[in-house]
Parts: structure tokens; C-alpha cells; sequence
């Protein structure tokens, strides 16, 4: 799909397999594309992925946030695994793995989706500001490792970066305009925060250069999911 379709993915988050199905099938017609985590997919595995893909429309695209961190050879089986399965259109990895991890897991994506996968690092979670940060031992500067840990994934040959959407400008100049900056933490005006610290509305995303946008509860919340999709979706065309 193209255009604002493939602009917006929605997160649906929860370890309730009907409900997942539920909401996919209303919002994947709006939005295009979907994401589901890790609370999903270790609740109901890839036959759960399954399920909730074969209610979408075709041409859906899936992002598979399973934040994969651990040695290189485990994390490269992982995506291997993944992308021989089902070949979302993006799966990630933690940039905090480091070089030699991202390294391998890129090139087990390629070999092993033909290409058809691109493969994101997360920097630093939307639930972290500078005060937790700190406590987990990382130098002061949110920012500042952002960007350390983007151009790091862009020198391993990632594809892009999972951010916050206050380190997009920062990113777009560090990494240029082909990097893709996936971004979670969206909230419409009036939305709740939720346990998200930085947030941002998808028109201020989109227009500091967003690549993709992820938007979980201000959909999945509503009474009607897929109405509150139409009007993310129209407010951003």
C-alpha cells in the first residue's frame, strides 16, 4: 500500500487472542499496517500471527516489535527463525546489542526473507527520560545516545531506528533521509500519555520527518477502533 495507508501502524497489544483478531480486522482496512509485540507473540506464538494476518487485508503490512538482545549467533537464529516463518515487513532488534549483534542479525534477515524484511534497532524506549536513564547506567544526554546508538545500526546496515519522536530532527541529520524512523509514543491532541514520557501528535511527527508512526491505545482504546483509525488517518492526509 502506499501513501498515508502505510503511514500509521497500530498496535495491538494485548495477550487476548479474539480481541486481537477483533481489532485487527477492524483497523488493518483503515491504517494498512499493524504492529504486535511481545506480549503478543509469547502469548499465542506465530500461529497467533497467523490468525490475526489472515483477517487483514492483503498487503497489510506487519511490524513484529519482539526487541530481540542477546549474543550475535542467538539473536541472528531468532531473526532467521522469524523471517523464514512469515517475512513481516519490519522486525527489530535492540541497537544496545551492539555492532557484531546487529551485524549478524541483518545479514540473517536478508538471507533468510529475501529482502522482503527491514530490520530496525530501538535506541533508548519512550518510557525512559533522562532521570531513568541515568539509574540503568547510560552517560547523561538522551539525545545525544539516541543518535550514538542510531548511527551505530546505520554503520551495522539496519534499515532504520525505533525513536522517540523528539530525536526525529537529530536523527534526520545525523542519518539522512533514507534512514527510517519508526516512531511509537504518537498521541492525537487530547489523548491520555499512558506510561509514555515523549510523546507527539502525528502531524508534528510526520512533519519532523517521521518515516512510520506507531498508535496503540488512542485506537484500540476507543469504542469504535476503527472510526478513531479514520480520524488519525484523515488528519494526517
Amino acid at each position: 500500500m502506499s501513501g498515508s495507508y502505510s503511514l500509521i501502524f497500530c498496535a495491538i497489544d494485548t495477550p487476548d487472542l479474539q480481541r486481537a483478531v477483533d481489532l485487527s480486522a477492524q483497523v488493518a482496512p483503515v491504517t494498512g499496517a499493524i504492529k504486535l509485540g511481545l506480549e503478543f507473540f509469547n502469548s499465542f506464538g506465530p500461529q497467533g500471527v497467523e490468525r490475526v494476518m489472515a483477517v487483514c487485508p492483503t498487503g497489510t503490512q506487519l511490524f513484529l516489535d519482539l526487541k530481540f538482545h542477546d549474543i550475535p549467533n542467538t539473536v541472528a537464529g531468532a531473526v532467521r527463525s522469524i523471517c523464514r516463518g512469515f517475512a513481516p515487513a519490519y522486525l527489530n532488534v535492540h541497537a544496545a546489542g551492539g555492532f557484531a549483534m546487529m551485524e549478524g542479525a541483518k545479514e540473517a534477515c536478508e538471507a533468510a526473507s529475501g529482502g522482503r524484511t527491514k530490520l530496525l534497532a530501538v535506541t533508548v524506549l519512550t518510557s525512559l527520560d533522562e532521570t531513568a536513564l541515568g539509574a540503568v547506567g547510560y552517560q547523561p544526554g538522551l539525545a545525544e545516545r539516541v543518535v550514538q546508538m542510531a548511527k551505530l545500526a546505520q554503520d551495522s546496515g539496519l534499515d532504520g531506528v525505533v525513536c522517540s519522536s523528539h530525536e526525529i530532527a537529530a536523527l534526520r541529520a545525523a542519518c539522512g533521509a533514507d534512514f527510517e524512523l519508526m516512531v511509537p509514543g504518537i498521541r492525537p491532541a487530547g489523548a491520555a500519555l499512558g506510561d509514555q514520557k515523549r510523546v507527539m501528535s502525528p502531524q508534528e511527527a510526520l512533519g519532523l520527518g517521521a518515516t512510520h508512526l506507531v498508535v496503540g491505545r488512542p485506537i484500540t482504546g476507543a469504542d469504535d477502533p476503527a472510526e478513531a483509525a479514520r480520524a488519525i488517518v484523515g488528519g494526517i492526509q
